[in-house]
């Protein structure tokens, strides 16, 4: 139920308006757009609206973003490293800053701290449990929960429900751990966990305790309750979304780098099989970033085999070049890849699709990502994605923003954080 207060409630005001409802209301074979819907509106260079304080670099020059025709862009607040969004019941919006171990909270514009004192939080998911309404929060090691009361400030007590999970801190780790921060949904009285890989790509997180590259999930209201390991062969599930009115948890992936070609393609021309070598012009287009609907025991294909963008998998050339551990064949299928390289990180559920912001790429040669795109879902199946918010990089290639998650407030624009810039954007449609 990842955000699915914030969609609710921005689907219901569509209906109000008597515009389409969303998931949670109406089948998504009846859906059929509402006005300014992301992927029919052509996009259009757009300035970025700067309050008065607020225009501290990258905004201390103008700001242009490209979004759909009559859609506008703001700045809503400025928080360095803002990470994962969520929004309160109340209205509110907390932002979480993993890099000082705080989750703030904007109202009115006015940002202050909501808790501190916590190890690397990042995702946030309210959920109703008992009649009761709770805040859960991922930390590296532990989840959280926070009784939430309407117009809370501050957070009261927290209590642990999942502890003991790995991060740079266990003792095996030596301190390194490529992707220590935990992303969570709540469905039902269920807790859902993604606990990514240590490294790009390695034998040893499939054979561990938990096992990592994997998806879990934990009574909601214990601590370490009925543990349950729900998938695996997922390298780094940054976004867990149900998708509203069904029991479908969706999440976005960050796939591997650095991959060897898996057979003998001649990647370069010169008419020789390039099999087993590392090249540039290959990596920049392989592996797919995975979009999958997770399924109960399912398994998707890191770090024995790769997604080759045709719905199969290459057998991973270092790891499962012969097939032994792992057979590609019974790999459960993606359901849609983004670009490679391109870091998909949030995933919200909107109107009648899901926003997945694309953090991009370190290693690219041209940079991949750096934008926010627009799945849309018809039949319950997602469609081609469609760009939602670019611009974020100049002329000259170089970065000056980095989305990272996205919420929908209840008037039915989009909330989205940029953590290179230390921004988060109120985007509204047209009406």
């Amino acid at each position: 139920m990842r955000k699915l207060w914030a969609a609710v409630l921005a689907g219901a005001i569509a209906l109000a308006a008597c515009t389409n409802s969303d998931h949670s209301e109406q089948p998504p074979e009846q859906a059929t757009g509402q006005p300014g819907s992301p992927e029919e509106s052509p996009p259009t260079r757009t300035p970025v609206q700067v309050p008065t304080g607020l225009n501290a670099a990258p905004f201390d020059q103008p700001r242009y973003l490209d979004v759909p025709a009559g859609w506008t862009v703001a700045v809503y607040a400025r928080i360095d490293k803002a990470r994962f969004l969520a929004l309160t019941p109340s209205g509110d919006l907390l932002v979480s800053q993993p890099s000082t171990g705080k989750i703030h909270i904007v109202r009115a514009g006015k940002v202050t701290e909501f808790v501190s004192g916590l190890r690397q939080p990042h995702d946030m998911v309210f959920a109703q449990l008992g009649g009761k309404m709770y805040l859960f929060v991922a930390e590296s090691h532990r989840v959280q929960r926070y009784p939430y009361t309407d117009g809370d400030l501050k957070a009261q007590p927290g209590q642990v429900v999942v502890d003991g999970l790995p991060d740079s801190s266990t003792p095996e780790l030596r301190g390194s751990y490529a992707h220590q921060l935990k992303n969570i949904a709540v469905h039902g009285d269920r807790l859902y966990l993604s606990i990514a890989s240590t490294c790009n790509a390695c034998v040893s997180d499939t054979v561990s305790d938990p096992r990592r590259a994997a998806i879990y999930t934990y009574a909601a209201a214990g601590t370490n309750a009925e543990r349950k390991l729900l998938a695996t062969g997922i390298r780094n599930a940054e976004g867990l979304a149900f998708r509203p009115g069904t029991d479908e948890l969706w999440a976005v992936v960050n796939n591997r780098d650095n991959t060897l070609v898996p057979d003998d393609r001649d990647v370069d021309g010169d008419g020789q099989s390039d099999k087993g070598k590392r090249m540039a012009q290959f990596v920049d287009d392989y592996p797919i970033e995975p979009f999958i609907k997770v399924r109960d025991g399912g398994f998707y294909g890191w770090p024995f085999c790769n997604p080759d963008g045709k719905g199969g998998f290459d057998r991973d050339y270092e790891l499962n070049r012969d097939g032994q551990r792992a057979d590609c064949a019974k790999a459960d299928p993606i359901a849609l890849g983004l670009p490679p390289h391109s870091a998909p990180l949030g995933l919200t559920f909107y109107r009648d699709g899901a926003v997945v912001p694309l953090h991009g790429s370190w290693n690219s040669t041209k940079p991949a990502g750096y934008k926010v795109q627009f799945i849309p879902f018809g039949n319950g199946t997602p469609g081609a994605a469609t760009d939602l918010v670019t611009g974020f990089v100049g002329p000259d290639g170089r970065w000056w923003g980095r989305p990272v998650d996205a919420a929908a407030d209840r008037d039915g624009s989009l909330l989205v954080s940029d953590d290179g810039s230390g921004t988060v954007y109120r985007l509204t449609p047209s009406k």
